[in-house]
C-alpha cells in the first residue's frame, strides 16, 4: 500500500513534467527536481525565510518574471516550497520552504566550498542577503574563532542579520541588530570585500560603500573567522 501511495504521487507530479532520467538513484532524483536552471538559486533566496516574489527578484536580478513563476510553479507542486498569504495588515502573498525544502541547506554548503574553489570563480558578480547568510554558515571555522564571543548585525537594504558567535558556534539568521557588538550597513557585495575580499573598513567607508557602527575591533576578529579554500589549479597547469 505504502509503495502505491509513493507512485500515484509520483504521477500527478509526472503529469506536469517529465522524469529524464529514469533511475532509481536517489541523486538522480534529486537531480530531476532541482537540476534546472534557477531553480536551486530559487531555493537559496527562500533559506532565510518567507519572501515575495518581487523579492525573489531582486535577489536573483538575473532571471525574469516568467522564468521565475514556473520555477516557483514546479517547486510548490513537488512540495519543496508552500505559497501563503501573511496575517493582516500586510496581506502580502509568500512564498516559503516546507520543512523537507530547508533540509536542502547542507546542500548549498556543500556546493558553495566547492564552487569557491573554482579558479574561475568571479567573487564581483551578485550577491544577495541570503547569499551572505549561507556563505558564513559554510566558510566559518571554529578554531579561528576560538573562545570569541560576539553578536555582529548586518543591515542590507530592506533586510537585517543578525550573527551570533559563541564558543566556536555560529548562528545567523534574519532579526533585529539592535544590541549588536557592531553593525555593518551597506550592500552583500561590501560586506563579503571585508570578510572574504580582505578589504580594509576603512577603504569601504571612505568609497560610500560601507558603514560601521559599534565596535571595530570585533568587526576585524569577527572578519578573520572566515578563510576561503585553496583554489584548483587553472586546467593544464
Amino acid at each position: 500500500m505504502k509503495s502505491e501511495e509513493i507512485t500515484k504521487g509520483a504521477d500527478l507530479i509526472s503529469t506536469e513534467r517529465r522524469w529524464p532520467y529514469r533511475d532509481a538513484c536517489a541523486a538522480a532524483h534529486a537531480l530531476e527536481l532541482l537540476g534546472e536552471h534557477w531553480t536551486l538559486l530559487v531555493m537559496r533566496e527562500l533559506m532565510p525565510g518567507p519572501r515575495r516574489f518581487s523579492d525573489l527578484r531582486a535577489g536573483l536580478p538575473g532571471i525574469s518574471a516568467n522564468v521565475l513563476t514556473q520555477r516557483l510553479e514546479w517547486l510548490e507542486e513537488a512540495g519543496v516550497i508552500v505559497r501563503r498569504e501573511l496575517p493582516p495588515p500586510s496581506g502580502a502573498r509568500v512564498y516559503e520552504l516546507t520543512e523537507w525544502g530547508q533540509e536542502a541547506e547542507p546542500i548549498f554548503r556543500v556546493v558553495g566550498r566547492w564552487g569557491a574553489r573554482s579558479p574561475f570563480h568571479d567573487p564581483t558578480a551578485s550577491f544577495s542577503a541570503a547569499s551572505l547568510m549561507l556563505s558564513l554558515r559554510t566558510m566559518f571555522d571554529p578554531e579561528r574563532a576560538g573562545g570569541f564571543a560576539g553578536r555582529i548585525g548586518f543591515r542590507l537594504g530592506r533586510e537585517t542579520l543578525l550573527a551570533v558567535v559563541h564558543r566556536g558556534t555560529i548562528e545567523v539568521a534574519l532579526g533585529a541588530v539592535e544590541g549588536a557588538d557592531a553593525v555593518l550597513t551597506g550592500e552583500p557585495r561590501a560586506v563579503a570585500a571585508t570578510i572574504y575580499g580582505g578589504q580594509s573598513l576603512e577603504t569601504l567607508e571612505a568609497a560610500g560603500a560601507l558603514a560601521v557602527e559599534g565596535d571595530r575591533e570585533v568587526v576585524r576578529r569577527f572578519a578573520s573567522f572566515f578563510p576561503l579554500p585553496e583554489k584548483a589549479p587553472l586546467p593544464g597547469s
